[in-house]
Formats: structure tokens, sequence, C-alpha cells
């Protein structure tokens, strides 16, 4: 197996991510061990900090929740041949459409019709702020990386000029709206727990986790289960062939940043709905640039997608503990490490990639040779 030849779909998508990670891992314990720390004791906090306790664990699905919807956001715009750098603003817009569905709505209605409007408001305030980077793309030239980079910054400031100017609650110096009404709040996991008589300990995370994991189900179905998802992937592994086809790409892109912002946009139900209960700056908190990340890290695939959202989880919560428990370990030490995974996992990915697959290359060859050599005994055997 040369370099040049791709590695097995089994070797892409599973053995090379942890193969990054553990060098990834690495290269951070030996800058932890020049800092003077010792790598087995971070490590050791950090695991027990992410997974040691029901409380940590909740914090590590809390954030690895976030980090599935923005995943996925990117990873459907990928499959359709687009780099969707927008998943912060979109997501941004879509805690603003939850926050104001609620701010409206949460006084006169249920929660069992309120909550499901608050997430369509999500997902639809999170498309439609994709949906105008993919029309520049699609039928101006103009280019989605640039354009959905700048749309992050707009999302930012229309939310900080909302917040300003129309939504603070009066007489308050908090940048910030009034709280919602009680039929807005997300359940959170210890009171969902609570119904089937499981006790769980208080924290941020809510039932906005079934929801990740059943847009991840969704996804899945609709790349490879369904004929929009053969026609998306058809546009982003080849335009021209695609075209060729019949299939339509101006369509297909307008399609896949929809679904894309979409997802994205279902953060809010996480951090608006679930956690906060008001409109507030900044609470999507870097998850839209973390969901980069976690795409790579994921192969575009939703299972890797959930796999690498519970890592980055681990990491945020771990090193929150590691950062608290251990003095001269600072937070920025923990970005360190974040940075290193991202590193190894997404532009020093193929870099590694020659060396798994020459292994591969020779554990196959060695097999092939064993089971050779076993036939032909076996041959010998019976005519002797």
């Amino acid at each position: 197996m040369s370099a040049s030849t791709p590695l097995p779909r089994w070797a892409d998508v599973l053995l090379l991510p942890l193969v990054n990670l553990g060098v990834a891992l690495l290269a951070a314990a030996l800058v932890v061990a020049l800092v003077g720390q010792s790598p087995t004791q971070v490590m050791g906090l950090l695991i027990h900090g992410a997974f040691g306790s029901a409380r940590g664990l909740s914090y590590t699905l809390y954030y690895a929740t976030s980090f599935i919807f923005t995943g996925l956001a990117v990873a459907v715009a990928f499959h359709g041949g687009l780099f969707n750098i927008g998943a912060e603003g979109q997501a941004t817009l879509g805690g603003l459409g939850t926050g104001l569905v609620a701010l409206w709505l949460s006084q006169s209605l249920p929660a069992p019709v309120l909550l499901p409007l608050m997430l369509i408001a999500g997902a639809l305030f999170g498309m439609a702020w994709a949906a105008v980077p993919a029309y520049l793309q699609a039928y101006r030239g103009s280019h989605v990386v640039i354009t959905t980079i700048m749309f992050n910054f707009i999302a930012s400031t229309l939310l900080v000029y909302l917040l300003v100017n129309r939504l603070k609650a009066p007489g308050s110096m908090s940048v910030e709206s009034v709280p919602f009404g009680p039929a807005a709040h997300l359940p959170g996991m210890h009171e969902a727990l609570a119904w089937v008589g499981i006790e769980w300990p208080s924290s941020p995370l809510n039932i906005s986790l079934v929801l990740a994991l059943l847009a991840s189900v969704g996804v899945y179905l609709l790349l490879w289960h369904s004929r929009a998802g053969y026609r998306l992937r058809a546009v982003g592994s080849s335009e021209g062939a695609a075209a060729y086809a019949g299939i339509r790409p101006k369509r297909e892109i307008i399609f896949s940043m929809g679904i894309s912002g979409a997802l994205a946009g279902l953060v809010g139900m996480n951090e608006i709905a679930g956690v906060n209960g008001k409109l507030l700056l900044d609470f999507v908190g870097g998850a839209g640039f973390t969901g980069i990340a976690v795409a790579v890290m994921g192969r575009n695939h939703p299972v890797g997608i959930v796999l690498a959202s519970l890592l980055f989880g681990a990491l945020f919560q771990g090193g929150a503990e590691v950062s608290f428990e251990l003095p001269g370990f600072s937070r920025d030490m923990v970005v360190m490490l974040q940075g290193f995974i991202v590193l190894f996992s997404g532009a020093m990915a193929y870099v590694i990639a020659p060396a798994v697959g020459a292994v591969i290359a020779w554990c196959t060859r060695r097999l092939a040779r064993t089971r050779a050599a076993d036939a032909v005994a076996a041959t010998e055997a019976s005519n002797g």
C-alpha cells in the first residue's frame, strides 16, 4: 500500500483517528513534562474530572451536546462540497430565534406547545442565516468560506444590538433579556430521569442531548439512505459529474447549507432553553468553531462526530477540573491540549496516514503468507 493509496474505510474512520489521538496525547504529555508537571497526574485528573462522577459526566455530555449539533452542521455542508465556517453565527441566530419565541409566547402557551415552536424557530433562524451565503456561493460565485466567516461577526453584532437596544430587561445593567416564563424551560436530565425513578445530580445537562442523538440518526439516514442525500454527496464528490447526471448543483448547495444552518441553530435549545432561560451574550461560547474540529476528527460521519464530541466535552470538563485542582496548570494549557488534538486530527492527519497504511499493508501481506503456508501444510498433511 503506497502513500498515495487510500486507506481502507474502516482504517480511515476508526484506526487513523485513534492513532492521531494517541500521537496528540503523547505530544501534549511531552509539553506538560517540559513545564514541570506530571503527565500521568494531569491525565488522571482530566479523566476523573470528565468521567469519574455522575456530575462530571453530566457536564461532559452537556458540552458534547452543542458540539454534536455544530459538528453535524459542518459535516452536512462538507458532504455537499462546502466548508461551512459559519456554524458559530448560525448557532447564534438559532438561539436568537429560540429566545424570541420564548419571550413572546412563554407566558401564554403551555410547554408541550411552546418547546416544539422554540425548536422549529431555532432551526429556521439558523437555516435562514446559512441560506444567504449559500445563495451567494451558488448564484454569485462568492466563496462560502469567506461569507460564512463574515456572517459570524454580523450575527454577533446583531445579537448585541438587539440585547442592548430592544430586549434588555428595563433598568438592568446586565446585557441580557428578561427571564423566560416556566413553560420555556427544557427539562434537565436529572428532572427527566426523576420521572422514571432514577436519581441523578443536578447539572446543565438537559434532554437536548436526546435531540442531538436523534439529529445524528437523521443525518445518517439523510446522507446514506435517501435520494436527497445521494444527490448532495454526488455534488460534493464532483459537481460536473453530478450536473451531467441531471442533478442541479445550485439547488444542492442551497439544500446542504440550509440543513447545515438548521442543525447549528439547534444549539439554542441546549444553551437557551435548557440552561440559561434567557437570551444573553456569547451563549454559543465557541461551539461553532469547535464543531469544525469535531467534524474533522469524526471524519464527517455521525458516529465519529458523536465520539469526537464526547472527547471534546471531556477535554472541556476535565480540563476545568485539572486547572482547578492542580496548581500551576492553567486553562491555557488545556487549550494547548485541545490544539494538539485538532492539529494531529486535522492538519497532520494524512501526514500520519502513509505510516498507518504501510503497517496495514505489512500486516495484510504477513497474514496472506501465513494463510498460504497453512494451506500448503494442510495439503501436504492430507496427501501424506
